[in-house]
Order: C-alpha cells, then structure tokens, then sequence
C-alpha cells in the first residue's frame, strides 16, 4: 500500500473540518499544531519512539476489463510494520518520520491459500507469482509548521464519537519500466490510492493513549501487476481491503507467520529509524527482479523494426 508515501503525506495535510471537542487535562486540542501533528502520529503508528506498529489487511483483487464481467483474480493477506521517532526542524519545529515495510501476499481466491504460480486466464501462460515484499516505504517527515511557517492543520472529519480522515491519492508518475521516451509515446504509471481511517474519537484525543487503534479501508485502482505479463492489453486492477493494528507478528494469520518465518525475516521488524534507502514500489522491485533475471539467462537480442 508507495513515490506514493510523499504524495500521500502531503494530501494527508489538506485542511478538512475539525469540531470543537469538550476539553479535560488529558485531551489533546486538534486546534494546536502540535496537537493536531500528536493525534496525526497516532493513527499512523506511536507517539512512542521505536515502538514498532503492525497494520494487518485482507481484502480481494478483481480485474476490470471494457466489455467483460469483472474477474475476482486473487484474495490477499498484508502487513506493514511501522515505527516513528521525532524529529526536529530549526522553521517546521517538532516533528515526526515513519519507517516501514510491507508485505502482501497473493491468495487463490477459492481455497484462500498462497500461491507462487497462476496461470494468466486470458493469455493461458503460467507465470510466477511476485508477491508485494517493499522494503522500504517510509515517509517523509511531517511537522507542526511547514516551511513558510503556516500550522499544521488537523486533517480529520469529527462526527459524533468518531474522527475519519478520508484521503485520495491520484498517482501519475515515470513507469520505472516504460524506458526514456514516456513523454512522447506514454506509458506512464497511472494508478490511484485511497486510504479510509476511522478511530475513536476518545481514544484518539487522549494524550495517555500512545496510538489511536484506527481502522483503515484501502482502494487502489492500478495497472496490471509486472509478473502477470499483460503486455498492452486493456484493464485494470481493483484492491479492496480493511486494515486494523495487531499485537505483534504472532496475531497475524498463519499464512502471513510463515512467510515472514520462512521467506521474508526481515518483516518481523520495522527498518531504524535513520533508515535513508529510496523507497521501492512493486515496480521498482519487479524491474529489479527482471534485471537480475535477464542477467543469469541473457536471451537473443530482439531485431529492431523499421
């Protein structure tokens, strides 16, 4: 769920409304910036610095193609594991950075078990399953002002004893496998995310609270994945998944336990909190895997066209 994390740090900071709540000595006050950046912090991770955070989703994949029913393609099983510390800013003031990684395993969507082979519906061929193993996705730092001084502003809806923070993540960006050439000829990657949150309005406010324990339903409408091998062929892909914190890799299920055991080991922590890697996204992964593949079994050059 990624170049997304600035852009979805940045529209997470759109002024939505913020209602007055009855005040007590532990409430936070979502007028005040630092506050409001408190309460942001804790529906994203901890305000705890290092103390690791793990979002669990389950959700479906369907493919989207003009002019034929929709397909249910895969069931999924994700985590991210999470942490943030605080930072400071001599301008922007107090602030905090988030460090994770995020896993997500593709599912036969009738018996609901991992599967490492599929076999393309529409083009027949068997392909191997590259599940989504992005390591990692941080964020950039938010902070309580930004750069021309301007406060944080609380970007959550309050309605009765609820707060929800809806956010939209329109994604237009260079494909990392489209070549040098996207702006003659296309091929951009095109997708959009959409991140849901709710949490409970006492919990979120209480300063004694370290987290908010928020819910979050996540909507991606994308491309086909690399290691479907489509090709230009017309469609689209739609994720649909609910999210909430669990304690600790141990409450995860047992298909996502393994494959953190067995295959992927690094996910039973976040990255530190001085992590300063690029981010990767499903694409850059897969070009990376492509290329290493390409360059244990080189092939025949291709001839060129006229």
């Amino acid at each position: 769920m990624t170049l997304r994390t600035a852009t979805i740090a940045a529209a997470l900071t759109a002024a939505f409304s913020v209602h007055a709540l009855p005040a007590s000595a532990a409430d936070l006050d979502l007028t005040q910036p630092r506050d409001a950046l408190a309460a942001m912090r804790k529906i994203n991770c901890s305000t705890i610095d290092g103390k690791p955070l793990i979002y669990h989703w389950t959700g479906n994949v369907w493919s989207r193609v003009e002019g034929e029913p929709d397909r249910l393609l895969f069931k999924v099983e994700g985590m991210n594991i999470r942490q943030c510390g605080t930072v400071q800013d001599p301008v922007r003031g107090q602030g905090f950075r988030l460090v994770s990684r995020e896993l997500m395993l593709y599912l036969d969507p009738v018996t609901g078990q991992r599967i490492d082979t599929w076999k393309n519906p529409w083009t027949g061929a068997e392909v191997s399953v590259a599940h989504v193993a992005n390591d990692p996705v941080n964020q950039r730092p938010m902070f309580e002002r930004d750069a021309q001084g301007r406060p944080f502003v609380a970007p959550f809806r309050i309605q009765g004893d609820r707060v929800f923070m809806p956010a939209e993540i329109p994604l237009f960006y260079p494909n990392p496998m489209a070549g040098d050439y996207q702006d003659y000829v296309g091929n951009q990657y095109h997708a959009m995310e959409i991140f849901d949150f709710a949490a409970d309005r006492r919990t979120l406010i209480n300063s004694r609270t370290d987290t908010a324990n928020a819910v979050l339903s996540w909507i991606r409408i994308a491309p086909w994945m690399p290691f479907m091998k489509m090709g230009s062929r017309p469609g689209l892909m739609v994720f649909n998944a609910m999210s909430q914190p669990v304690e600790g890799i141990d409450a995860l299920p047992q298909v996502l336990r393994e494959a953190v055991a067995t295959d992927y080991p690094a996910y039973a922590a976040p990255p530190p909190l001085d992590d300063a890697r690029p981010n990767a996204t499903s694409w850059t992964v897969a070009r990376a895997g492509i290329d290493a593949e390409r360059r244990a079994n080189p092939q025949p050059a291709r001839p060129s066209g006229h």
